[in-house]
């Protein structure tokens, strides 16, 4: 497991899996690793659907659904991208989160955009998506492992406001 982020996938798996719910993920830079890390959690399969390795571009726009004119005008490392990935794969996998992940990994700089530059992207069942944008420093598997970590916590936190928001609605506001 990457950046000691397995037993954040373990809660939540198991938080998923205790509302019946279940999380797909789209890739770019990290090629992978997301969904190996989710799927080292013994039981995974109870919520995770699968994956969408999206590193070309232009697959980000045909199988997940990010749109061309945000491509073409700002580059598959951008946080609207992120969150349009996370979103299509939601749609694509028939999941009820979606998490996404892209950037620069480096070696070199791509899209106009320093190695380090990632945005991870959570969306839930009602569609929402929220971001994080980071800057990140070390090698290339260094940033490819802290990016599966940050994509772990942003999904474990957006289930944790979601478990909250529900108790509410369901009790009142108590």
């Amino acid at each position: 497991m990457t950046g000691g982020s397995g037993g954040v996938a373990a809660e939540a798996l198991g938080l998923l899996d205790g509302r019946g719910e279940t999380v797909a993920v789209a890739e770019s830079l990290t090629g992978g690793l997301l969904a190996a890390e989710l799927t080292a959690v013994p039981g995974a399969s109870r919520s995770f659907r699968g994956s969408v390795t999206a590193y070309a571009t232009e697959l980000k726009r045909e199988v997940l659904g990010v749109e061309g004119a945000l491509l073409d005008a700002r580059g598959a490392v951008d946080p609207e991208v992120a969150r349009q990935m996370a979103q299509g794969v939601r749609r694509v996998l028939g999941a009820d989160w979606g998490v996404a992940t892209t950037g620069v990994a480096g070696p070199t700089p791509q899209d106009g955009q320093p190695v380090g530059t990632v945005h991870v992207a959570v969306a839930g069942p009602s569609g929402a998506a929220t971001g994080a944008a980071l800057h990140l420093a070390g090698d290339r598997a260094g940033i490819r492992g802290q990016t599966v970590e940050a994509a772990v916590k942003l999904l474990l936190r957006e289930l944790i406001a979601s478990s909250r928001a529900q108790d509410t609605e369901q009790h009142g506001g108590i």
